[in-house]
């Protein structure tokens, strides 16, 4: 019990400060918290017992995506009778979603369900922990450590749809050449990265140009500011790799009134459908965030009860929205 409160003041510290921004959502628990960091034979042990207690690491606390990963979360843990706490960073940072991790270790949590924000930086982290009995599940983007089970949308293939969409909207605006503007989160995001290269790939052949490649952290803001750069330059489309991305894409193009520039993203939000019914963006691909939510506390609880999952990876889906 005293490890548990000192996992809530912790969290609740490093929320207070700058420096780390682990923050934490913490339903209701159906179980006590068991106490210390356990072997795996104590943590199967504990959740035998029901005394299963999962942590929720995405990449920030803030999207939309990641709140609906959530929810999808807590659908399941209410249906199996487990607590499921969402304790992410509030913005998109290694050293922060780092700390999340530990924080999970130290406050005694059997499995870990996480979205990398950087495939790399978090290993040593994620290695610590499963050398600890920790059970590791990916939804979204994986590291570099090998999981339980992985739930995730095929990024390339979805990223190569989303650069058909945008070629068939200007070949049909009779554009057949150009410069084509991309904004991504960072070079390492593993998602982020494998949408850029099918983005591409779909372009092999055509008579475009496609620019380097900017990076707005996810910020809206950010993005927006490197988008309405890409216009400066004369644009005819450009491609949001994540939400933050994709919103500023679209307030960059409807800022600039040139209702010609086609833009292309990824992910749902309110902020984003509503540039799509306006007209500032063609199109998204919407992922299934609820699905990667509810499948890997399923993933992360069968893993607790021994079922052996063999580090499997399901494609969780993708739609395309448009107006």
């Amino acid at each position: 019990m005293k490890k548990k409160l000192l996992a809530m003041v912790s969290c609740a510290a490093l929320l207070a400060t700058s420096v780390i921004g682990c923050s934490s959502s913490k339903p209701a628990e159906s179980a006590a918290a068991p106490a210390g960091n356990e072997s795996t034979a104590e943590t199967s042990a504990a959740a035998a017992a029901g005394d299963i207690k999962i942590a929720l690491i995405t990449m920030d606390s803030i999207d939309q995506h990641w709140v609906t990963l959530n929810e999808g979360a807590q659908k399941a843990a209410g249906e199996l009778g487990v607590s499921v706490t969402f304790m992410s960073p509030n913005t998109k940072d290694d050293a922060q979603q780092i700390e999340c991790v530990n924080n999970a270790v130290a406050g005694g949590y059997q499995a870990i369900i996480v979205a990398a924000n950087g495939p790399d930086a978090i290993s040593s982290a994620l290695k610590e922990a499963a050398s600890s009995g920790v059970k590791i599940v990916y939804v979204d983007s994986p590291a570099n450590v090998d999981a339980e089970a992985t739930f995730s949308t095929d990024n390339e293939a979805a990223g190569k749809t989303a650069g058909e969409e945008m070629i068939k909207a200007l070949e049909a605006a009779g554009v057949t050449s150009g410069k084509i503007g991309i904004v991504n989160v960072n070079a390492a995001t593993d998602s982020t990265v494998k949408r850029e290269n099918g983005f591409r790939s779909a372009f092999e052949g055509k008579g475009y140009e496609l620019m380097e490649t900017q990076y707005g952290e996810g910020d809206a803001a950010k993005s927006q500011t490197i988008a309405e750069n890409y216009i400066t330059q004369g644009v005819v489309g450009i491609f949001g790799c994540n939400e933050g991305s994709t919103t500023g894409a679209g307030n960059a193009i409807k800022a600039s009134g040139n209702s010609g520039i086609v833009g292309v993203g990824f992910d749902k939000s309110d902020a984003i459908m509503n540039l799509i019914n306006d007209g500032y963006l063609l199109c998204t691909m919407a992922q299934n965030p609820d699905v990667m939510g509810e499948e890997g506390v399923k993933a992360a609880v069968a893993s607790l009860e021994g079922e052996s999952l063999g580090g499997k990876v399901q494609d969780t889906g993708v739609s395309v929205l448009t107006k």
